[in-house]
């Protein structure tokens, strides 16, 4: 069994930054957006599709690529910002206020990559670098600081997809929760009152 490597992201991914689009930006149909709230509001390790956020592309904006793996640069809290997203669609908008990780994708897995960095040792080597009083910054410099220990390209995908199925089982399984509850609910009113 092959002993799990550790480096620092700067030698595992190329860094960017999403372009300046905010929530008053959103209309009712164009182009979809990723913006940072998306982040807190909407968390997913791996954004598939965007179905809710859309604006009119301007000159200047940042398109996503299949694989790249998004991180705020901002927020309220330390352990608000030290979190990250697998992007799985091409041709999304990436909003400003975006750190945007392009991993080597023959070594990292980008699932995997975004995992650390919202659960493992990464997210607290990130908590620990975010700056600021009232508001808290993360910059592409301090995730190239990150230091990252992955096993082979093979046994990370196969962790992340690991997580993927527990996440969709704890989804599914609090869809039948609110059904089931919902259910008690009417019983309640017709059989007891």
């Amino acid at each position: 069994m092959k002993t799990w490597e550790q480096r620092k992201l700067k030698l595992l991914a190329d860094f960017s930054k999403g372009a300046g689009y905010s929530k008053k930006d959103i209309i009712d149909q164009g182009t979809p957006i990723v913006l940072y709230g998306r982040l807190y509001t909407n968390y997913q390790v791996n954004i598939t599709t965007i179905k809710d956020t859309f604006v009119k592309v301007r000159p200047g904006s940042v398109f996503s690529e299949c694989n790249d793996v998004i991180v705020p640069a901002s927020g309220e809290t330390a352990e608000d910002i030290a979190r990250a997203s697998h992007v799985c669609i091409s041709g999304a908008v990436l909003g400003g206020d975006l750190n945007i990780i392009k991993p080597k994708i023959n070594i990292i897995d980008s699932s995997f990559l975004a995992l650390c960095i919202s659960n493992g040792q990464q997210n607290k080597e990130l908590i620990k670098r975010a700056q600021g009083k009232s508001i808290v910054h993360l910059h592409n410099s301090d995730l190239k600081q990150v230091v990252l220990k992955y096993p082979s390209k093979r046994n990370q995908s196969m962790i992340a997809r690991i997580f993927d199925k527990t996440d969709n089982l704890i989804a599914a399984n609090e869809y039948n929760l609110k059904n089931a509850l919902n259910i008690r609910g009417r019983l309640n009113l017709h059989l007891l009152t």
